[in-house]
């Protein structure tokens, strides 16, 4: 008799906006290897593009080769292939005058079965959908964040000062970085939103539930949410990647939606 499993789906665009020359986020994902990633790299010339996809690469690149090291926990995998992806960028800039300094944000985002770990550094965020409630699950560490927390800014002082742009914490700018990691348990019909800032600058926690809460596919989804942040002002480079909790039969198939619109 078919036993019920939780299977995960994705989708996800990402977009230059409107004020940017290039593209400098990346994401990427593997429904097998229940990993999803988004980064946002930062750097002079096309520096933080280096950063961000080398970063998606390494991250992929060690998830998806973890069973040939044997039965490894997940999370282990994830944590070391955030510290790879660190040294990757730390030594690419070292060789490379031009590079240096560069980096990028990261969130990644562990699935086996129902055991959920989020992994991030900087601001790019990482969001579940539940019950009709949007919940924020990372917390940034950004300058204004860091002094939101501590009481000695409002959220609305934070959304208008001059500083709001400046993170404390990425990854590949130094020899060593620590990631904050948040555990979570799935349940059938959660919505995973992991997305860049160009999405959360131009738009509040309710317009991108309103948005999430619509019936559509991810993909369109997706879409609809980097129009509505290009629309309200695209400042930013523009990355949201989706990743829905289903119930479904052992005998089933994973399945993985996917679009990279410019």
């Amino acid at each position: 008799m078919a036993t019920a499993v939780v299977h995960y789906t994705a989708a996800a665009v990402t977009d230059r906006g409107r004020k940017r020359p290039s593209n400098e986020d990346a994401f990427g994902f593997s429904v097998e290897a229940g990993v999803y990633v988004v980064c946002d790299g930062m750097g002079g010339a096309a520096a933080g593009e280096v950063a961000s996809t080398l970063a998606v690469d390494e991250v992929l690149r060690l998830l998806e080769s973890r069973a040939e090291d044997g039965p490894r926990p997940l999370l282990t995998v994830a944590e070391e292939a955030v510290c790879a992806a660190n040294e990757a960028i730390y030594s690419r800039a070292l060789r490379n005058h031009r590079l240096s300094g560069m980096g990028t944000t990261l969130v990644v985002m562990a699935a086996q079965e129902r055991h959920v770990w989020v992994l991030n550094i900087g601001d790019s965020r990482c969001y579940r959908l539940r019950n009709g409630r949007l919940e924020q699950l990372t917390l940034d560490h950004s300058l204004v964040e860091e002094q939101v927390r501590l009481g000695r800014m409002s959220h609305i002082e934070a959304l208008r000062s001059p500083l709001r742009n400046v993170i404390t914490r990425a990854l590949g700018t130094q020899s060593q970085v620590t990631p904050d990691i948040f555990e979570f348990e799935a349940e059938p019909g959660d919505l995973f939103l992991l997305c860049s800032d160009g999405l959360t600058r131009e738009l509040s926690d309710a317009d991108i539930q309103s948005l999430l809460l619509r019936d559509l596919s991810l993909e369109v989804l997706s879409a609809r949410l980097v129009e509505a942040a290009k629309k309200a002002g695209g400042h930013d480079n523009i990355t949201c990647l989706l990743v829905r909790a289903d119930i479904h039969c052992r005998e089933g198939q994973n399945s993985a939606e996917g679009s990279i619109a410019e």
